[in-house]
C-alpha cells in the first residue's frame, strides 16, 4: 500500500466554505464569486503545503512546478501517455542530471521508469514530490507540442522537400497557399524552405489580433509574404521553440536560442528571438550560411581606389582598423573579407564575435557568453595572452574594451573592429565619448571604414530610369563634389541610370542582392594633430579626410549607379 494518501484526499470537499452569508447579499453574486476565487486559490496553497509536509515526512524532497521554466528535452524524456498512467514528468534535463516530479514516487511502476531513465541517458536522476496542480501545469505543455517520440535539435530538410516549395515558391506571396494547406510542423519546414528559395535573411512571425503576419527580409527590406490563423500559431511557436531549446512554458520572457538546417549544399545555421507583446510572442529567425566561398572585398563592392587604401593600411603590422555603421550595413562581413587577405601561413589570428557567424578555416573564433561572465573586455585580454598577431573583436561598445583594443594596437597587434556612428568620421568622437584618451587614440587608429548596403538592380528586369530635375540636380552636386581623381572618372560617363521594373527572378520587386557603398579615411598627421589638440568636430575630419582624397559613401553609390549596379532611389533612400 502507498505511503502517501490517494489524491483523492485533497479534493476540493476538504475546502472550506466561503463563509458568506446569503442573506446579507451586500455586493450581489459579484463579491460572492471574487470571494470563491480567492478561497480556491486558499485551498490551492493549502494542498501545496499539505504536500511538502508529507514530502518532508517520507524523505523526498518538494518542488511547486506552477512557473517553473519546463525545458522541451525534459518534457521528452517520458512520453505523454506513460506521463499520465504513472503520475510522473520530468521537469529537468542536463547530460548529467535528471529531475522527475511524482504524484506517488512509491507507486508501481514509478521506480522502474526513473531507472530506465536514467539507463538510457547515463544523468543521474531525483525524484520529488508534486502536488495534482503542478502535475496539471506539466500535463499542459504536452498537448502544444509534438513531444512523443525524440527531436533533433538540427532541423533536416531534406531535398526532396526543398524541391518541393521551389516548385511551388515563384514569388512573396506563394507562401500562403503552402501554409493553408500544412501542419504546424510541415509550416516550419515550408517557411524555412520558402526563405532559403528567395534567398532571405531573415523571417519575422508576429502576433496580432486577428492574424499572424509572415514577414521576410530581402536585401535589407521587409516584405509581407503571408499570415495565418492564430490556432495555427500555436503550434508553430512551440515547434520553433522546441527546435531551437528555448523554454516552451515562458511567454513574458524574451528569450534566444538557435538550430541548424542541414543540407547537402553547406549548413544554414538559425538564430531565433521571441519577445512577448500584447497578442504572443513575436519570434524572428535570422538565417546564417556558414559557407563562405566567394567572400572578397572585390564582391562585396569596393572598388579599386579605396581597396588599394584599405589593402595598405591592413598589412600594416600593428594599429586599429575600425569598421563603423548602423547595424545591419555589413560591418563583420567586411572584417571576415579583410580576414580572408590575411590569413596566410604564419600568421595567427584569433577573433572574440558575439555570435561567431561565418567558420574560417586556419582562424581561432571564440564566441563571448555575457551570461558566463565572458565578455568582450575580459575576452580581449585572454585573447593578447595567446600572443596573435591579428586580433578581431565583434564590437567595441564600451571603455574597458576600448582601453584595452588600443593598448594593444599600440604594442605590435592589428586590431579589426566595429563601431555603431552614422559614417567614418564619427568613430574619432565615438572613441573619445567612451572615454579613450586623445594622446593614446591617435597614434593607434590607422583607418576607418564607413560603410552600407544598397539592393543592386535585377538584371532581368532592368531599364532605363528617367530623373526628375531635382533629383538630377543632386547627382550633379554629389559628383562636383567627389575628389579630382573620382569627378574626372565619373564626368567621362554618360548621365544614364537604371531601375528595376519587377519579374519573377526578383518577386516583383525590382532588386536582387546586396552591393555594399564605402568611404575610407587614413588618419593623417593632419587628422592626428586634431585629435591631440581636441580642436575638431565631426565635419572637420570628414573634410579633412575629403581634401586627402576619400570618396564618401554617397559619392560611391553614385558611381555604382552611373555604373548600372543600383539606383539613384536606392542611393538617395541608403546614404544620402
Amino acid at each position: 500500500m502507498s505511503a502517501f494518501p490517494s489524491i483523492h484526499d485533497l479534493q476540493d470537499s476538504d475546502v472550506p466554505s466561503s463563509g458568506v452569508n446569503p442573506s446579507l447579499n451586500i455586493a450581489g453574486k459579484g463579491v460572492e464569486e471574487q470571494l470563491r476565487k480567492k478561497m480556491g486559490q486558499v485551498a490551492l496553497k493549502d494542498k501545496e503545503a499539505e504536500t511538502a509536509r508529507m514530502a518532508r515526512a517520507v524523505g523526498y524532497p518538494h518542488i511547486d512546478l506552477e512557473k517553473f521554466p519546463i525545458t522541451h528535452e525534459a518534457l521528452r524524456q517520458i512520453p505523454e501517455e506513460q506521463a499520465r498512467d504513472l503520475g510522473i514528468v520530468c521537469f529537468f534535463a542536463t547530460p548529467d542530471e535528471l529531475k522527475v516530479g511524482a504524484l506517488d514516487p512509491q507507486a508501481p511502476g514509478v521506480e522502474d521508469a526513473v531507472y530506465q531513465i536514467e539507463e538510457r541517458t547515463h544523468g543521474e536522476a531525483t525524484v520529488y514530490l508534486i502536488s495534482q496542480k503542478s502535475f496539471d501545469r506539466a500535463l499542459e505543455l504536452y498537448t502544444t507540442m509534438p513531444i512523443v517520440k525524440p527531436v533533433s535539435k538540427d532541423l533536416e530538410i531534406k531535398e526532396s522537400d526543398l524541391e518541393k516549395v521551389e516548385v511551388s515558391v515563384t514569388d512573396l506571396h506563394s507562401l500562403q497557399d503552402l501554409l493553408g494547406e500544412a501542419s504546424a510542423t510541415d509550416s516550419l519546414v515550408s517557411i524555412l524552405g520558402a526563405a532559403l528559395r528567395l534567398e532571405a535573411s531573415d523571417v519575422h512571425i508576429e502576433a496580432e489580433e486577428k492574424q499572424i503576419p509572415v514577414r521576410v527580409r530581402l536585401d535589407g527590406i521587409l516584405h509581407d509574404a503571408a499570415s495565418m490563423p492564430k490556432e495555427k500559431y500555436k503550434q508553430l511557436v512551440s515547434r520553433i521553440k522546441l527546435v531551437s531549446s528555448l523554454k516552451i512554458n515562458i511567454t513574458d520572457t524574451p528569450q534566444d536560442g538557435r538550430f541548424t538546417i542541414k543540407l547537402s549544399t553547406g549548413n544554414v545555421d538559425v538564430r531565433v528571438s521571441t519577445i512577448p507583446t500584447v497578442y504572443g510572442e513575436s519570434i524572428v529567425m535570422r538565417l546564417l550560411s556558414e559557407s563562405q566561398q566567394g567572400l572578397t572585398l572585390e564582391s562585396l563592392g569596393l572598388r579599386a581606389e579605396p581597396y588599394a587604401v584599405l589593402k595598405r593600411e591592413i598589412e600594416r603590422p600593428n594599429g586599429m582598423v575600425i569598421a563603423t555603421g548602423p547595424t545591419g550595413s555589413g560591418k563583420t562581413t567586411t572584417l571576415y573579407g579583410i580576414m580572408q587577405i590575411l590569413n596566410k601561413p604564419g600568421v595567427k589570428i584569433i577573433t572574440l564575435e558575439d555570435p561567431v557567424e561565418y567558420k574560417m578555416e586556419g582562424i581561432n573564433q571564440s564566441q563571448i557568453d555575457q551570461s558566463a561572465g565572458y565578455t568582450f573586455a575580459k575576452g580581449l585580454r585572454s585573447m593578447l595572452r595567446q600572443d596573435p598577431d591579428i586580433a578581431m573583436v565583434g564590437e567595441i561598445r564600451d571603455l574597458e574594451t576600448a582601453d584595452i583594443a588600443v593598448q594593444a594596437a599600440l604594442t605590435g597587434h592589428l586590431i579589426l573592429s566595429t563601431v555603431h556612428t552614422n559614417n567614418a568620421a564619427g568613430a574619432i568622437p565615438r572613441f573619445l565619448s567612451m572615454g579613450v584618451k586623445p594622446f593614446l587614440l591617435a597614434p593607434a587608429l590607422n583607418c576607418v571604414i564607413g560603410q552600407r548596403l544598397l539592393r543592386r538592380i535585377c538584371e532581368s528586369c532592368k531599364v532605363k530610369a528617367e530623373l526628375s530635375a531635382d533629383e538630377m540636380k543632386r547627382v550633379k552636386e554629389i559628383i562636383a563634389a567627389m575628389p579630382v581623381n573620382a569627378r574626372e572618372e565619373a564626368e567621362k560617363k554618360e548621365l544614364i541610370f537604371y531601375t528595376g521594373k519587377g519579374c519573377e527572378a526578383c518577386s516583383g520587386i525590382g532588386y536582387k542582392g546586396r552591393v555594399g557603398i564605402y568611404e575610407i579615411f587614413v588618419v593623417s598627421d593632419e587628422i592626428e594633430k586634431r585629435i591631440l589638440t581636441g580642436e575638431f568636430s565631426e565635419y572637420d575630419i570628414e573634410r579633412m579626410a575629403v581634401e586627402h582624397g576619400m570618396v564618401t559613401m554617397a559619392q560611391d553609390g553614385i558611381i555604382k549607379a552611373l555604373e548600372g549596379i543600383t539606383s539613384v532611389d536606392e542611393v538617395f533612400r541608403v546614404a544620402d
